[in-house]
């Protein structure tokens, strides 16, 4: 094996993208004012489509030469059809300077001067700049995409997203749900599990265990209830296989799943999300075309803290809300019929209208929604109790999808 290939994390390389040129110019770059070769400061590649990502180790010195290594390498993978170059760096804290010198020179640079460096400006997700910079990780790399500038998928016209702060709130649930109404509403329904290290998807629609077939280098989507339906769940063969990947590797298995994913024509992707605000959630931000993001909540203050953060998430990468779902919002007692508000009330309506978003809907805790979902046949397919809970929020939601125009120049 290469050192090139030992520290592959992700490659799916777009056409045009050749990794023995790449390999190339990593090899034979020379670090600035030395003798030291950047490829034994590489400590992971990552390639998707024609974005390569690479982390290296740098010293203290070595500050003020980054964004010349950048510039360098970038424009020699631009030949190996690399559009976007992405470098981490990770630097070390020395004992010495951290510069080369000749045997018995000493470093004249003063202390005050070593500890300046003129690094590029820190950018976050919502474009604006922070005053001071991570003298410990400093970035190199573009301005994070905007939603505005991803482009569009060529068959997915809409992409929503149901999201909730934290886990146990009953989002995959409301994902199926919701998915399955779109259905029967009318429309073309596609399921993407993006909850990498929790893909509870498979086991809701009835289809855990099975694998997709491979064609042209592309997943199959697998069948469930008549919708195109992929999840990392699919993909470990069994429930009791941990994902125990780290950021770079799960958000590339995310944009992996997306992007080489033979999905047909689709009028919404519905994607479940992984509870948090963390490496997926900016990931897809990104790089995923989103229509709107849903937000399951229950009533209580402990989810309703979590749930403000993923609105706010949302709203700083330009992604519209389009409105919060109250879960478990009453329970019924099915022997005496008394109602009683266990985790709360009003948790949906503070949500509302603090961010002046819909309440799109409330759901009550059920059993039956509960067993069916574990049954594979979630409850719009069972006809329980939600079903129509599940059917009037999916009108909502449709109602606010951007409406597709038809080419008049078509017969038909």
């Amino acid at each position: 094996m290469s050192w090139f290939s030992s520290l592959k994390s992700v490659f799916s390389p777009a056409k045009g993208v050749n990794e023995e040129e790449i390999q190339n110019v990593l090899q034979n770059y020379v670090l600035p004012n030395s003798t030291n070769l950047l490829k034994d400061r590489i400590t992971q590649v990552n390639v998707e489509g024609n974005i390569l990502q690479i982390s290296i180790n740098t010293v203290p010195a070595e500050a003020d030469d980054l964004q010349k290594i950048h510039d360098d390498l970038a424009d020699a993978l631009e030949k190996c059809g690399v559009t976007e170059l992405n470098m981490h760096v990770i630097q070390q804290k020395t004992g010495g300077c951290g510069h080369d010198h000749k045997e018995g020179e000493s470093c004249s640079t003063p202390k005050a001067e070593t500890a300046k460096s003129n690094l590029p400006p820190v950018v976050d997700a919502s474009g604006s700049t922070k005053a001071e910079e991570d003298p410990n990780n400093p970035p190199i790399q573009k301005a994070a995409p905007q939603q505005r500038d991803v482009p569009k998928h060529p068959r997915i016209q809409n992409v929503i997203l149901v999201s909730s702060g934290k886990g146990g709130v009953g989002k995959s649930t409301t994902t199926v749900n919701l998915a399955l109404a779109l259905q029967k509403l009318g429309l073309k329904v596609g399921v993407l599990d993006a909850d990498i290290y929790g893909p509870s998807i498979p086991t809701m629609l009835g289809n855990a265990g099975r694998t997709p077939m491979i064609e042209a280098e592309q997943f199959v989507p697998i069948e469930a209830y008549g919708m195109a339906v992929l999840s990392i769940g699919h993909l470990t063969g069994d429930n009791n296989t941990p994902v125990a990947w780290r950021g770079p590797k799960a958000t590339g298995a995310l944009m992996q799943l997306f992007n080489q994913t033979l999905w047909p024509d689709l009028d919404v992707l519905v994607i479940d999300m992984p509870p948090g605000t963390g490496d997926i959630q900016l990931t897809l931000a990104q790089r995923i075309p989103v229509t709107g993001a849903v937000i399951v909540t229950t009533p209580q203050n402990v989810a309703l803290l979590d749930a403000t953060k993923g609105i706010e998430l949302f709203n700083r990468v330009q992604i519209p809300v389009m409105g919060v779902i109250e879960n478990m919002s009453t329970h019924i007692c099915s022997s005496c019929g008394h109602e009683e508000q266990i985790f709360g009330t009003g948790g949906g309506d503070k949500l509302s209208e603090q961010y002046q978003i819909p309440l799109l809907g409330r759901l009550p805790l059920n059993a039956s929604i509960r067993e069916n979902a574990d049954a594979g046949k979630p409850s719009v397919i069972a006809g329980d109790a939600a079903a129509e809970n599940y059917m009037e929020i999916a009108k909502k939601i449709a109602e606010k999808l951007p409406k597709v125009e038809k080419d008049q120049s078509r017969i038909f």
